[in-house]
């Protein structure tokens, strides 16, 4: 992995207000929830690696950057692990550690900058996820890459969306990654447990953002932003919604 110190520094970035403490709405009118039964592993793999349109939610759209992280984006690439249990499919995510210079204490997905030996932004999100989580790139199944997100804080971020084969052991970095857990993807395909806040900005703008709180963890900003995406994808492709 590079040396995160021989980089140009950017100011830090994080929010002026506490994501979980502003006024939300539900974010489920007129939305279905993806049946459970239809997130088997086979019936994603069918869905996900067929080419198509890749719906987007309109509140998903590029943020005003925070000072000091305008200019051309940094590129970058998560994998979206959806790892198929005997029980059922859930999302790997980390909690990131609160030391951490961009999106310190958020959970995010693995996954990091594009470096120059990266053949791709696939081969990037496969090369970080190993690097932060241990996870196997031989058990990591790519399906198809997303859109890619663009966040306030400078990245334009690529989602790999993967199917997981069990059977690994994981051995997280320490420095990077404070915990790794999954969420059941029947919860995260169902809007109902989707939340939309909004929070007043100290220059009078809002700012619009999704949130999936899930026991003790709360998922928010381009991590859930990109979950609802899927979810519209899923919703569309698998579910046979128009």
């Amino acid at each position: 992995m590079p040396d995160p110190s021989s980089r140009p520094r950017r100011p830090p970035a994080g929010p002026s207000f506490d994501p979980a403490a502003q006024p939300w709405q539900p974010a489920d009118a007129d939305l279905a929830a993806v049946p459970p039964e239809r997130l088997a592993p086979d019936s994603l793999r069918g869905a996900l690696s067929r080419p198509g349109p890749w719906p987007m939610d309109p509140v998903v759209t590029p943020e005003q950057r925070h000072p000091g992280r305008e200019g051309a984006p940094v590129l970058a690439a998560v994998l979206i692990p959806l790892v198929a249990h005997p029980d059922g499919v859930r999302v790997m995510l980390t909690q990131r550690t609160a030391h951490l210079h961009d999106h310190a204490g958020q959970v995010s997905f693995p996954g990091g900058r594009l470096e120059a030996f990266d053949a791709s932004p696939v081969a990037a999100a496969l090369r970080e996820a190993q690097e932060e989580t241990g996870l196997p790139a031989e058990h990591v199944d790519v399906l198809s890459s997303m859109p890619a997100y663009l966040t306030a804080t400078g990245f334009s971020i690529t989602p790999v969306v993967s199917l997981v084969r069990p059977g690994y052991t994981l051995a997280p970095d320490a420095f990077e990654v404070a915990e790794v857990f999954e969420v059941p993807l029947a919860f995260l395909m169902d809007p109902a447990n989707h939340r939309l806040y909004r929070a007043l900005l100290p220059d009078g703008r809002e700012r619009r953002y999704y949130a999936m709180p899930w026991q003790d963890y709360f998922i928010w900003g381009a991590t859930a932003g990109m979950l609802r995406n899927l979810y519209h994808v899923v919703r569309h492709r698998l579910a046979g919604i128009q």
